[in-house]
C-alpha cells in the first residue's frame, strides 16, 4: 500500500486523492515533527500569561472576552468540540472524509498551529487504522472554516462520538480506537480551536472534482466524436489552424482530442466529397471545443486555488515564524467557494451540450437517415426516446446546481461571523453535479453507440469503435426494446471507471 509523506510543505494533489480514495497511509516526516513540537512550545509559554490570548486563556467567536482560568481550560478544549460537533443530516462519504483528516494533519504538520506532537500523530493513526469519523451533510457555513464537520473529527480523536472502522461498520469511537490500539487524546490548551479552524472539507471535496472532471472532460470529448460521426458531421471545423485562431488551452486541447479521435473514420469519410451539400454542422457538434475548453480551461484555475489552498496553514490564531501568536482571517473559505460554484457552472454546460448531441440522433428531421428514436421498429419501439427524458431531468437539475452558493451569506455567532463563504455547500452540490455530468455522458455514448453501429457497414474510427466494443462487454447493440435502466448502469460504470477514456486511449495514446 502506498504511503503519503506529511511534510511541513504542501501535499500534492494526487496525494490526497491517493489518502482519500485508495486508501493510503501517511507518516509524519521528521521535520514536520520538529515544527510541531517547536510551536507547541511557543503556545505552552502563553499559557501562565496573565495577557489574554485567543483561543489559549479565552472563550471563542463571541465569547471571546472570558478569560479562562488554568483549571478549567482543558474542559473548554473539550466543551469547544463537543459543541461544535453538532452536524445532522445524511453521513459524508469517506473519501471526503478521509481528505478532510488529511488536510488537517498537513496543516499541523506546518508548525504554525500549536497543537502537541501526539495529537498530530493520532490523527495519522486514525487514517492508518481506516477509522472514519461520521460526518454529516449539514453544519458548515464555511467560515470560521469547516467547523462542524471537522469537529466531529476531533470528537472522534478524542475517543467520543461515531465512527465507521476499516470494514465500515458503524462503531462508537472508544471501542473503535481500543481494538486499533490508539489512545484518546486529552486536549490541552489552543488544540480544540487548531483542529476545527479550516477550509479542509471543501478543499478535500474541490481537488476530488478536479480529479473527476479531468477524466470526465475527456471522455465527453468522447461522447462529442461518437456524436459527431454519428451524425455525418465534419471534422474540419476542429483543425488546429481554425482552434489557432482563437487560443484558449482549453479548446485547442479539446480540438486535439476529437481531431485524434476521428481519425480513420469512414463513416467521416463517405461524405467529406463534394457531393456532401451540407454547409455547417450545428452548434452542438460544432462548437465542442468551444464548450468543452471552456470547461477544461474553468478546471486548471480551480486546480490553481486548490493548490495555493494545499500549500496554506489555515488556523486562528497561528504561531508565526518569529513566534508570535496571531489572530487572522485566513479561514474563511472564499476562494474555495467561489472556484467550487464556477465548476458547477461549467459541469452545467458540458452536460447541456452532451444532451442537445443526444438529442439530436432521435430527431428524423435531424439524424440523416437514422430510424426515429433510434427504434427497431419505431411505433412499436421507442428506442432512446426515454433516456434523453432522463437526460435532460439530470440536466434540468445541474442548471439549478449551477446557482452559486458562494453569493449567499447568513450571520452567525451574536454577529462576530457577520459574513460567510457557504464553500461546504458549494462543494456538496458541485459532488451531486459531476454525479450527473457522468449520467450525462453515459447516456450520450450509449446512444451514440447505437447510432454507429446503425450506420453499418460504414465503420467507425478505431477509437471510436474501441470504445463502442467497451460498451458492448455489457450493453448489447441495436435490437427491439430492452429494459433500458441496466444498460443506463452499466454505461455510467464505464464511463465512471475511466474503462471508456481508457478504451479510446489504447487507440489514440493519452487524451488531454
Amino acid at each position: 500500500m502506498a504511503n503519503v509523506l506529511v511534510d511541513v510543505g504542501a501535499l500534492s494533489a494526487d496525494d490526497v486523492v491517493s489518502v482519500a480514495r485508495h486508501g493510503a497511509t501517511v507518516s509524519l516526516s521528521s521535520a514536520a515533527q520538529d515544527a510541531i513540537v517547536h510551536s507547541r512550545k511557543v503556545i505552552e509559554a502563553l499559557a501562565g500569561d496573565t495577557t489574554p490570548h485567543y483561543g489559549v486563556s479565552t472563550g471563542f467567536g463571541a465569547l471571546a472576552t472570558r478569560h479562562i482560568p488554568t483549571e478549567l481550560r482543558a474542559q473548554l478544549q473539550r466543551s469547544l468540540v463537543r459543541s461544535h460537533a453538532a452536524g445532522t443530516g445524511p453521513e459524508v462519504e469517506r473519501e471526503v472524509v478521509r481528505a478532510l483528516m488529511l488536510l488537517r494533519l498537513s496543516t499541523l504538520a506546518t508548525g504554525r498551529t500549536g497543537v502537541r506532537l501526539e495529537t498530530a500523530q493520532a490523527y495519522a493513526a486514525l487514517l492508518n487504522a481506516g477509522i472514519t469519523p461520521v460526518v454529516h451533510e449539514y453544519g458548515s457555513l464555511g467560515c470560521s472554516g469547516d467547523l462542524a464537520p471537522l469537529a466531529h473529527c476531533a470528537l472522534a480523536v478524542m475517543g467520543e462520538g461515531d465512527v465507521r472502522d476499516a470494514d465500515g461498520v458503524l462503531r462508537p469511537a472508544a471501542e473503535a480506537l481500543a481494538a486499533a490500539g490508539i489512545e484518546p487524546v486529552t486536549l490541552h490548551e489552543k488544540e480544540g480551536l487548531a483542529l476545527i479552524n479550516g477550509t479542509d472539507g471543501m478543499l478535500g471535496m474541490l481537488i476530488l472534482a478536479c480529479h473527476d472532471l479531468r477524466r470526465l472532460l475527456a471522455t465527453a470529448d468522447i461522447g462529442a466524436a461518437m456524436s459527431v460521426e454519428g451524425q455525418l458531421g465534419t471534422d474540419a471545423v476542429f483543425a488546429a489552424d481554425l482552434q489557432a485562431l482563437r487560443p484558449h488551452p482549453g479548446q485547442a486541447d479539446s480540438a486535439a482530442n476529437l481531431r485524434a479521435l476521428l481519425a480513420g473514420s469512414a463513416i467521416v469519410a463517405s461524405h467529406r466529397g463534394p457531393e456532401c451539400t451540407r454547409v455547417q454542422d450545428a452548434y452542438s457538434l460544432r462548437c465542442s471545443p468551444q464548450v468543452h475548453g471552456a470547461a477544461r480551461d474553468t478546471t486548471a484555475y480551480a486546480a490553481l486555488v486548490a493548490s495555493r489552498e494545499l500549500a496554506s496553514a489555515v488556523d486562528n490564531p497561528v504561531v508565526t515564524p518569529d513566534g508570535r501568536v496571531e489572530s487572522n482571517g485566513n479561514f474563511h473559505g472564499a476562494p474555495v467557494a467561489c472556484v467550487l460554484d464556477f465548476l458547477a457552472i461549467s459541469v452545467a454546460d458540458v452536460a447541456s451540450v452532451a444532451e442537445r448531441r443526444t438529442d439530436r440522433f432521435l430527431d428524423v428531421a435531424r439524424n440523416h437517415g437514422l430510424n426515429a428514436f433510434l427504434a427497431d421498429d419505431p411505433g412499436v419501439d421507442s428506442g432512446h426516446m426515454i433516456a434523453q427524458y432522463t437526460q435532460a431531468a439530470i440536466v434540468s437539475e445541474l442548471k439549478r446546481l449551477a446557482a452559486p452558493a458562494s453569493v449567499d451569506s447568513i450571520p452567525s455567532s451574536a454577529m462576530q461571523e457577520d459574513h460567510v463563504s457557504m464553500g461546504w455547500s458549494a462543494a456538496r452540490k458541485l459532488r451531486r453535479a459531476i454525479d450527473g455530468l457522468t449520467r450525462v455522458i453515459a447516456v450520450e455514448l450509449l446512444t451514440a453507440a447505437r447510432a454507429l453501429d446503425l450506420r453499418a457497414p460504414l465503420a467507425p474510427s478505431p477509437a471510436t469503435a474501441a470504445v463502442v466494443a467497451e460498451l458492448r462487454r455489457d450493453v448489447p447493440g441495436p435490437g427491439t426494446d430492452r429494459y433500458l435502466a441496466p444498460e443506463i448502469e452499466a454505461a455510467v460504470r464505464c464511463v465512471a471507471s475511466g474503462r471508456a477514456l481508457s478504451a479510446a486511449e489504447a487507440v489514440t495514446g493519452p487524451l488531454v
